[in-house]
């Protein structure tokens, strides 16, 4: 019969135990009194299960219960929605709304990428649509505008977006940038060596977002403090509200370089190379570790009137809520956490 120690029996229980954590657990020790003395093993398995027990309390002090809505079949769902917004959130808009219409939905549904800015104008000051896309949270300009026309803005965070600086996979002399090179060469540098010496003698060719833009937004407020000017001022820059304008611009130069939801990079990553910022990659790592310097929440908007008189939209967000986080990854984007989630679920129980 093969012998093994005390010691040797309590380690690889221990193991056993904390990898399992179910009954198996017990099943195990069992075993292992064959190995070893009756009188021995029973202090054996009062000090593995002190262990387990301590392992389980704080797996479960880490957990945190899923908000569940209530069911929603598409069948069954009627009437039309209008939604409009950000640029960068339509991708992730739109396969929603392509997987609510592959699972019955028969009603008609309009969604149009115009900046987060023209999605809240549409939104708070026509009062025409029913959801607004936004890359960037809701200013308080625009949540008076919508209180104006008596709605009240309730934010739904869908994910979160890197944003990605690209440049043509030509371009073989770029690769990271520290974010003050960033402001140069979104600003006062002319050529790529006014940057760093040992990079070419050559003008750069700037395509950014327009300025209704969310992802303008918030690169001018992370990048550049929130002052406009100097972004706005620097030569050979190109503005425009589609992304994949942007997209077009930056592969047509090896000296051309851009910026957008990381979304269109991961749809053109054969023609694009994305640059780290301060030596950091962005990946699903580093922006939930909140390492990559330039990551942002993706967010819905509605209001409680819409959502109580309009079922389809209450539905639609609902479907939203539930399954974003099983597309998010596929279209480009990062998921948003349990606790974020959670809390934009919570917020459409409290509008229905």
């Amino acid at each position: 019969m093969k012998t093994v120690s005390i010691r040797q029996s309590i380690q690889l229980t221990t193991l056993l135990c904390l990898m399992l954590l179910i009954n198996a657990c017990q099943s195990e020790v069992v075993e292992l009194e064959n190995e070893v003395v009756v009188t021995q093993v029973v202090e054996v398995e009062k000090e593995v299960e002190v262990i387990v027990e301590k392992e389980v309390e704080v797996i479960v002090e880490k957990e945190v219960e899923v908000v569940v809505l209530p069911d929603v079949d598409p069948l069954n769902v009627s009437g039309n929605l209008i939604i409009a917004g950000s640029s960068t959130v339509f991708p992730l808009a739109e396969r929603m709304a392509e997987r609510f219409e592959q699972e019955g939905y028969s009603g008609k549904m309009t969604i149009d990428s115009i900046g987060s800015g023209g999605g809240f104008e549409r939104f708070c000051e026509a009062g025409e649509s029913d959801i607004s896309n936004a890359s960037r949270a809701i200013k308080d300009s625009e949540r008076e505008s919508c209180l104006a026309i008596d709605r009240d803005p309730i934010e739904f965070r869908i994910g979160t977006d890197a944003l990605a600086v690209v440049v043509s996979n030509s371009n073989d002399f770029v690769t990271d940038v520290t974010l003050e090179e960033l402001v140069q060469i979104f600003s006062t540098a002319d050529m790529w060596s006014d940057v760093r010496n040992e990079w070419p003698a050559e003008s750069i060719e700037r395509f950014i977002p327009g300025t209704d833009s969310g992802t303008f937004d918030y690169f001018v407020e992370e990048i550049f403090d929130k002052d406009k000017e100097p972004i706005l001022s620097a030569a050979n820059t190109q503005l425009s509200e589609d992304d994949n304008v942007l997209v077009q611009g930056v592969q047509s130069s090896e000296y051309a370089v851009g910026f957008f939801g990381f979304a269109y990079y991961v749809e053109n990553k054969d023609t694009l190379n994305v640059l780290s910022i301060e030596s950091i990659e962005p990946s699903n790592e580093t922006v939930d570790a909140a390492t990559y310097p330039i990551a942002r929440p993706l967010f819905m908007y509605s209001d409680a009137s819409i959502i109580s008189s309009k079922p389809a939209v209450a539905d639609f967000l609902n479907f939203v809520l539930t399954y974003v986080n099983e597309e998010v990854v596929d279209v480009g984007y990062f998921p948003a956490n349990t606790e974020v989630l959670n809390a934009a679920k919570l917020a459409w129980l409290a509008a229905n």
